[in-house]
């Protein structure tokens, strides 16, 4: 098992008074040459968006892009003629293909919004762009990882174009779960959203990352009550 530690203080950070970002992965203006991808994951952005404010209409292509709210309320619209609110509870993904604009506008005038974007590289090019959006909260469990993204359309959460898995995971202190990776060659990214938890010995706290690979299975286990995303994706691109 090979692994790559990512403390959360160690993330790129920027602050645009209307929107507060941490990137694990070089993005925009921060740049890492250690820190420019994970196998196929490219992006993974903690964002915070001030009321009433967002990102204004901007282009994308060939890559699969993943939003997870963990608070407020986030309005998209792209040239597809797609118009949608995304909130906590829901996860939203759209195939950028041969080419998509969009926009993302915090909803509420009176709260932030705050998110997880996540770019997935795609293995397909220049595929005919596609939107969806499903509410998890039907297929949530405690103290046991679900799964809420796959490569194929017909099983459980949204589908996109890599041979990706990711699951998410609420855990009391003490409890825990142990993931098989399902395809081999792949790597697991494990990002704790909230709590305290324990991967194979390595403590991990709140916004953590930590990458394993050359692995069949880990074992989380939650040392305070906790919230875990589970990212697996093909570490060659």
């Amino acid at each position: 098992m090979k692994t790559v530690l990512h403390k959360a203080a160690s993330r790129g950070h920027a602050n645009h008074g209307w929107l507060e970002t941490y990137h694990t992965f070089s993005f925009a203006n921060y740049y890492n040459p250690q820190r420019i991808h994970f196998g196929a994951l490219r992006v993974l952005n903690d964002d915070k968006v001030s009321a009433g404010m967002g990102f204004g209409k901007h282009p994308h292509d060939n890559m699969e892009i993943i939003s997870i709210p963990l608070s407020g309320e986030l309005e998209h619209k792209d040239s597809m003629g797609n118009v949608a609110v995304i909130k906590a509870g829901e996860v939203q993904v759209m195939s950028a293909g041969s080419g998509i604009y969009h926009s993302e506008f915090n909803k509420r005038e009176d709260k932030e919004v705050r998110f997880l974007q996540i770019w997935v590289f795609s293995n397909k090019k220049n595929v005919t762009p596609r939107y969806d959006q499903i509410s998890i909260k039907e297929i949530a469990k405690d103290n046991a990882f679900y799964q809420i993204l796959s490569p194929n359309s017909d099983d459980q959460g949204v589908w996109i174009y890599q041979d990706a898995w990711f699951h998410l995971g609420k855990f009391e202190a003490g409890k825990s779960d142990t993931y098989e990776f399902k395809k081999k060659g792949n790597g697991l990214y494990v990002f704790v959203l909230e709590g305290q938890v324990e991967v194979e010995g390595q403590v991990l706290d709140r916004r953590d990352g930590l990458g394993v690979w050359d692995a069949d299975q880990l074992t989380v286990k939650a040392s305070a009550d906790s919230e875990v995303l589970l990212m697996e994706v093909p570490m060659t691109v």
